[in-house]
C-alpha cells in the first residue's frame, strides 16, 4: 500500500493529492494511452488525418489557435500541414483505457478502503479521503461506484476521529459525495449522520463549522431531507444564530442562509425560524402563500413569543393581511388572524400601526355581530383582548370613524352597545371590555364623552357592582375604570357606593390587604381619594367600616419602612393621604370625626408629613389637612372659666382684680394642644409650613399659606397669630408670594394674608416703603375679582397709599 501511494505528497494540499493520484496506477501506464499534448491518460482519444492521436479536447483547442493566430494548420507532433479538421474516434484505444482505468480505480479503491479506519495512519486516511473525493471530481458516475463500495458509512465514521484535518476532510469529502447525487444524500441520511454533521456547527474550530455548513447546504438541497435537518433539535437555532454572526467567515454566513431558505419548504422549520428570531420567511409565506398556508403561517403567529419591536416589524408588514382574513375569511381563518392580531397588538406602537391599517371597524363589528357572522364565545374574548390592547394605544379614538356613519368608540351608541354587553356576557370578556373602558376614560379627549354615555345609560350601579366580583382581573379593570371616572362623576359614584350593600366593604377590604402594594390596591385607593371630599354620608360609612383607622395605620408601616417600595407606593401612599385627610372635612358636624382626629393623633401625622421632600402630593394634602384642622382649633380651645366677683368687689372696685390665669394658648385664648384642639402653634407646625413657601409646586405653597392663613383668621388673635408668623420669620415669605403672581388663587389668598399682617403697625411702615409690594396691592387692587379688590383696598389703606375716608367699596368687614 505505502508503496502505491506517493508518500512524498502532502496530504493537506489539493493540487499536490490530484497531481499524485494521476501518478497512482496498479498496472503500468502504456505510452500509447497518454495524449501527448496533455501527458494524462486519455478518455476521449481521435485520431487526425495523419494518423496521430490526441485527446480530443486538446487537439480542438490546438486547431482553435491555429485559427485564431492565423497560422497553418499543422500537426503538433510532426508540424506538417493538414489538409483537414476531421478527427475519428480511436474507439478500440477508448475502450482498452477505459478498461484499464477500472481496473486501476478499483484496486484504488480498495487501497482507500482498507485506509478508511480508525486504526490508519492520520496521513493514509487523509490521502484515501482526497482519493474519494478525486474519482468524485472526475466523474458523477464514481458517486455510484462509491455508494456500492459501501465508502459512504466508512467516511462517516472518520467525523469520529480524533484528528481535526481528518474530520474536516471527511465533513468536505462527504460533501463532494453527496454533490447533485439523491440517492448518496438519502444514504447518508440514514442513522445519526445528519445529527452528528449538526454537532459539528457549534464546534469552537471555524474551519470544521465551515465544512459541516456546507455539507448541510447541499442536503438541504433535497426536500426530503429539508425536514429532518429542522428536525434535530438545535439546527435550525444554530444556523440562524451562524447568520446573523460577526465572528463568522462570510461565505460560512453565506451558507447558512441559503441552508435556510432550502429549510423554508415545511412549515416546522418555518415555526422553529420564527420562534428563533428569523421572521421573514413566516411572513412572505403569509403573504404569498395559498390560503391553506396563509391560515397555517397566522397559526403560527399566534402562538409566538415576541419582543415589541419586532411586534412592530410583523404589525407593518402583515398587519393588513390579517385584517382582510378577519374580515373575509371562514371561521377557523379568521380565528387563525384573531390570535396572530391578539399576539401583534399588545404593545403600543404595533397597536398604532393595526389603527392605521382599519382594524378598529371589524373589531367592533365582531363584537357586536348576530347572525351568521356571530363569533363564538371563545373569539369574542380575543376580539375584545386585541380592542382593549388597541384602545390602550393613547391614540385619539374621538377622531377615528368606525365605518361610514362617522362614529367614533366614544359615540354614545357604541358606549351603550359596550355596556350592554359588559352586562351580558362572561366573566372574560367582561374584563376586556372594561379594560377597553379603562383605556377611553385615560384619555383626556374621551373621556368627558365616556362620562356622558355612561351617565346617559344608567350603567354606574351596574359597573360599581364589579368590585364584588370574585374574579381578580374583572374586579382590577372595575376599580381602575371607576377611579379614571371619579374626578369626572364623584357625586354619582358616591352615591353608588353609599347605596350599595357592599361595594365599600370591598373596596375597603382590597386596600387592607397585607400583600405589598398591589395595582388593584394602589387603583381602589385612588378610586376612594378621589371621591367628594365633604360628602358626609359617605365619610360617616368610612367611618364605620374603620377605614380611616387602616388608611392611617398603612401610611405609618409605609413611613416605617414596613411595606417596602414597589412601582405603586407613590400612588397608593398619596391616595391613602388623601382618604385620611377627608376625615378633616366633616370635623364641626361628625363628632366620630373629631374622636378619630385625637385618637390618632392626625395633626403630628400631618405636620411629619410636611416634610416628605419630593412627594408634592402628599406635602400638598397634608398642609390642606392642617388647614381644616387648624380651621377647628378655635372651636376646640377650652376657654378659661373666670371666678364670679366676691360680695365686696361687686360693691366696691378697689377691692376688684382682674384674674390671672396662665397656660393659655396665645392664638386661641384658651388652653390648646396640638393632639386635642389640633392647634398649629401648640405643634410647632407654623415653621414648616414656612419653609414650603417657596416650593416649586404652586400647588404645595398654596396649602400651606391656606394653613398659616388659620392663625390669622377671624375667631382668634389675629395680633398674636401675627406675631407667630413673625417670630417664624413667615412675614417675607407670604410678601414674596404676593410678589410673584403664580396663580389667581395665590394672589387672592396672599392679598387676604398681607392685609392681615398690615394691620400690625410696625409690619405696614416697614413694608409702606416697598414699592414692589404697593405695586402688587395696587395690581391685586385694579385686577382681582370683586372680593380681592375689597381687600387690596384695605390693604393699601394700611400703608397710606388709599386714602382712609375714600371707601371705594362698602365695608364688608
Amino acid at each position: 500500500m505505502s508503496s502505491s501511494w506517493d508518500g512524498s505528497n502532502d496530504p493537506g494540499s489539493q493540487s499536490d493529492d490530484s497531481f499524485m493520484f494521476e501518478r497512482m496506477h496498479i498496472e503500468p501506464i502504456y505510452d500509447a494511452f497518454v495524449c501527448p499534448l496533455t501527458k494524462q491518460v486519455m478518455r476521449d482519444p481521435v485520431t487526425s488525418e495523419n494518423g496521430q492521436t490526441f485527446e480530443r479536447e486538446a487537439i480542438e483547442k490546438w486547431f482553435k489557435e491555429c485559427r485564431e493566430s492565423g497560422r497553418k494548420l499543422v500537426c503538433p507532433l510532426t508540424l506538417r500541414e493538414l489538409k483537414s479538421t476531421e478527427l475519428n474516434p480511436s474507439m478500440a484505444l477508448r475502450n482498452t483505457i477505459e478498461e484499464w482505468t477500472a481496473r486501476n480505480e478499483a484496486a484504488q479503491l480498495d487501497m482507500a478502503r482498507r485506509s478508511l479506519n480508525t486504526g490508519s495512519p492520520e496521513k493514509e486516511t487523509l490521502q484515501a479521503l482526497r482519493y474519494v473525493q478525486h474519482i468524485c471530481h472526475r466523474s458523477r458516475s464514481n458517486k455510484h461506484v462509491v455508494r456500492s463500495a459501501g465508502l459512504i458509512p466508512m467516511i462517516v465514521d472518520m467525523l469520529k476521529s480524533g484528528s481535526r484535518k481528518v474530520r474536516c476532510r471527511a465533513l468536505e469529502t462527504l460533501r463532494i459525495v453527496v454533490e447533485e447525487d439523491d440517492e448518496n444524500k438519502e444514504l447518508l441520511a440514514e442513522g445519526d449522520t445528519v445529527r452528528t454533521v449538526v454537532k459539528f456547527l457549534s464546534h469552537e474550530l471555524s474551519k470544521e463549522r465551515e465544512e459541516a455548513v456546507s455539507l448541510l447546504y447541499e442536503l438541504s438541497k433535497s426536500e426530503t431531507l429539508c425536514e429532518k435537518i429542522g428536525s434535530i433539535n438545535g439546527s435550525i437555532l444554530i444556523l440562524v444564530g451562524m447568520t446573523s454572526s460577526k465572528s463568522e467567515d462570510l461565505s460560512t454566513v453565506e451558507k447558512a442562509d441559503k441552508t435556510l431558505e432550502n429549510l423554508e419548504k415545511y412549515e416546522n422549520n418555518v415555526r422553529q425560524m420564527a420562534e428563533n428570531g428569523r421572521l421573514q420567511p413566516l411572513l412572505n409565506h403569509l403573504l404569498e402563500g395559498p390560503p391553506e398556508t396563509k391560515l397555517s403561517m397566522a397559526g403560527i403567529l399566534g402562538e409566538l413569543v415576541l419582543d415589541n419591536d419586532v411586534k412592530v416589524l410583523v404589525a407593518r408588514t402583515v398587519g393588513s393581511s390579517l385584517i382582510n382574513i378577519m374580515k373575509s375569511g371562514n371561521m377557523q381563518s379568521r380565528e387563525a388572524a384573531l390570535k396572530a392580531l391578539n399576539q401583534i397588538s399588545s404593545c403600543e406602537p404595533s397597536a398604532k400601526v393595526l389603527i392605521e391599517a382599519g382594524i378598529l371597524s371589524p373589531l367592533v363589528n365582531d363584537l357586536f355581530a348576530v347572525g351568521p357572522n356571530l363569533l363564538p364565545t371563545r373569539l369574542k374574548e380575543v376580539s375584545a383582548t386585541i380592542l382593549a390592547s388597541v384602545v390602550n394605544s393613547g391614540e385619539d379614538f374621538d377622531s377615528i370613524p368606525l365605518g361610514s356613519d362617522h362614529q367614533t368608540l366614544v359615540s354614545e351608541d357604541i358606549v351603550h352597545k359596550l355596556l350592554h354587553l359588559i352586562s351580558n356576557t362572561g366573566p372574560a370578556i367582561e374584563c376586556k371590555l372594561l379594560q377597553v373602558l379603562v383605556g377611553l376614560a385615560s384619555s383626556p379627549t374621551t373621556v368627558l364623552s365616556l362620562v356622558s354615555a355612561i351617565k346617559s345609560s344608567g350603567a354606574t350601579i351596574s359597573l360599581v357592582q364589579f368590585i364584588e366580583a370574585p374574579q381578580k382581573d374583572l374586579r382590577l379593570a372595575s376599580i381602575k375604570l371607576l377611579q379614571n371616572l371619579s374626578p369626572h362623576m364623584g357625586p354619582e359614584l358616591a352615591d353608588a357606593l353609599r347605596g350599595s350593600v357592599g361595594q365599600l366593604s370591598s373596596l375597603v377590604k382590597v386596600i387592607s390587604e397585607n400583600i405589598g402594594i398591589t395595582e388593584e390596591q394602589a387603583a381602589a385607593v385612588g378610586l376612594l381619594a378621589d371621591l367628594p371630599e365633604r360628602d358626609l354620608g359617605l365619610t360617616r360609612q368610612l367611618l364605620d367600616e374603620g377605614a380611616f383607622r387602616m388608611a392611617i395605620s398603612k401610611v405609618i408601616a409605609i413611613r416605617q419602612g414596613e411595606i417596602r417600595g414597589t412601582r405603586f407606593v407613590t400612588p397608593f401612599l398619596e391616595g391613602l393621604m388623601k382618604i385620611v385627610a377627608r376625615v378633616t372635612y366633616v370635623l364641626a358636624d361628625e363628632p366620630d370625626a373629631v374622636a378619630l382626629c385625637r385618637d390618632q393623633n392626625l395633626a403630628a401625622l400631618f405636620i411629619e408629613l410636611l416634610q416628605t421632600n419630593g412627594l408634592d402630593n402628599v406635602q400638598m394634602v397634608s398642609a390642606i389637612a392642617l388647614e381644616n384642622l387648624s380651621l377647628e382649633s378655635k372651636n376646640l380651645t377650652k376657654l378659661p372659666e373666670v371666678p364670679e366677683p366676691t360680695f365686696c368687689a361687686s360693691f366696691f372696685s378697689c377691692f376688684s382684680q382682674p384674674p390671672v390665669v396662665i397656660g393659655l394658648c396665645r392664638i386661641h385664648r384658651g388652653k390648646c394642644s396640638l393632639k386635642e384642639t389640633f392647634c398649629l402653634y401648640e405643634g410647632q407646625a407654623v415653621l414648616k409650613l414656612v419653609a414650603l413657601l417657596d416650593h416649586t409646586n404652586v400647588n404645595v405653597v398654596e396649602a400651606a399659606l391656606a394653613a398659616l392663613c388659620t392663625v390669622i383668621d377671624d375667631g382668634v388673635d389675629i395680633e398674636q397669630g401675627v406675631m407667630v408668623l413673625c417670630e417664624a420669620e413667615g412675614v417675607k415669605p407670604i410678601l414674596d408670594v404676593l410678589l410673584e403672581k403664580r396663580t389667581d388663587n395665590l394672589r387672592r389668598r396672599a392679598v387676604w394674608a398681607v392685609e392681615r399682617l398690615l394691620r400690625t403697625d410696625d409690619i405696614a411702615y416697614e413694608v409702606s416703603g416697598d414699592q414692589n409690594v404697593s405695586t402688587a396691592l395696587v395690581d391685586a387692587f385694579q385686577h382681582g375679582d370683586y372680593r380681592t379688590r375689597q381687600i387690596a383696598e384695605r390693604a393699601l389703606k394700611h400703608v397710606d397709599k388709599i386714602p382712609n375716608f375714600s371707601g371705594i367699596f362698602p365695608n364688608m368687614g
